[in-house]
């Protein structure tokens, strides 16, 4: 049988769901098709929190955060869901450009102040700061686990077909359009579609080697890491968590990367290097921490998290998708629509990634030029 739809959206993480969720928005037919099911743990849009930690100065990315703050706040509204827990994000260290990022925020609407390291270690007791602190009220913690279920319900609502369990086996590229083949436990579908949404996050490489068909698709190299973050037991029961991160001097010495946290409720105070975990393949990985680097980040946690037990943790396992330049990629090759290499700091902008990558299916506008294919 060879069913023929409008878009397809292949991967239902976090940005796949919010593609479908955009598209569904503007009467579009979308069909999304996930390879595991549903809550799965094996990607990167799973758990309990991620940051919205607003501390960026480059214009796209400023601009993508105002809208961003915007539509989460729409998506709560439609869905009836808390998805972002405002408790302010606030970074330190001698590694970023404070006063930029102030600045940039300042001027799009996005609050931001400076204040003395007493003042926050008072404010914020769990955490050790030696160094002018970054205060940004405006960010705080999403929740994947309900996000992702919101954005597909919400697009079903509007008629979009969610089909979990459901594996792309063949991937045929045309000039007008594409051919996949399915597999699922129903058995093998032939689908041809006007247009492929790709938002398979570590299985990107892996889905589009399997192209066939005159259209080529080339794309920055994705590098796919496994990473292991942990949450930290609490000791100091009275202690305010906001979300954290801590940039090192140039010439640092005993840490891997700067280091972000976030209480996770009922979890602990999530802390983690950034994106230097090992080079993995998703359909072959582990799930277990580096040991060396475990217990670097309970070295870190006796210096600079005075509020847990360094020595009471539990280890999480996810996976970071990451651009040579750490650039998202949003473009459009053909009727291929790919968005990709979003892990690290990707999650806060998922509702905007999801109405770029609708613009881009629409053919209503091309994305910012930092994230094409082509760079």
């Amino acid at each position: 049988m060879n069913t023929v739809l409008d878009t397809v959206v292949i991967g239902g993480g976090a940005m796949g769901s919010a593609a479908a969720w955009a598209l569904s928005r503007r009467g579009r037919q979308v069909t999304l098709v996930e390879q595991f099911g549903p809550g799965h743990k094996i990607g990167a849009s799973h758990g309990a929190t991620r940051n919205l930690n607003p501390g960026y100065h480059q214009p796209d990315y400023v601009a993508m955060l105002a809208e961003g703050l915007a539509l989460w706040e729409e998506l709560e509204q439609e869905s009836g869901e808390r998805l972002l827990t405002r408790t302010g994000v606030v970074t330190h260290g001698p590694g970023f450009d404070a006063q930029r990022i102030a600045a940039a925020l300042t001027t799009a609407g996005i609050r931001a102040e400076f204040l003395h390291p007493a003042e926050a270690g008072e404010q914020w007791r769990g955490i050790h700061f030696d160094q002018q602190v970054l205060h940004m009220p405006d960010g705080g913690q999403l929740n994947p686990e309900a996000a992702l279920p919101a954005f597909q319900r919400l697009a079903s609502a509007r008629g979009a077909e969610v089909r979990h369990n459901t594996r792309v086996v063949g991937f045929e590229v045309f000039d007008d359009g594409v051919r996949l083949t399915l597999d699922s436990a129903a058995g093998t579908e032939l689908v041809t579609a006007a247009q492929a949404v790709v938002t398979a996050g570590g299985w990107t490489e892996k889905l589009l080697g399997k192209v066939s068909g005159p259209q080529g698709i080339r794309i920055p190299r994705l590098r796919v890491t496994q990473e292991q973050p942990a949450h930290f037991r609490v000791t100091d029961a009275g202690a305010v968590w906001p979300g954290f991160n801590h940039y090192p001097a140039p010439d640092y010495q005993g840490w891997y990367s700067p280091v972000y946290g976030m209480q996770t409720p009922g979890e602990g105070i999530k802390a983690g290097w950034h994106g230097v975990g090992p080079e993995v393949d998703p359909d072959h990985r582990d799930f277990l921490p580096e040991p060396t680097q475990l217990a670097a980040l309970q070295e870190y946690a006796r210096q600079w998290l005075p509020g847990v037990d360094a020595d009471s943790f539990e280890a999480i396992s996810c996976t970071y998708t990451t651009t040579p330049d750490e650039d998202f990629i949003l473009d459009r090759i053909g009727p291929v629509v790919i968005g990709a290499g979003f892990s690290g700091h990707g999650f806060k902008f998922t509702p905007v990634v999801g109405r770029i990558l609708a613009d881009l299916a629409t053919g209503t506008r091309p994305a910012p030029s930092i994230f094409r294919a082509s760079r």
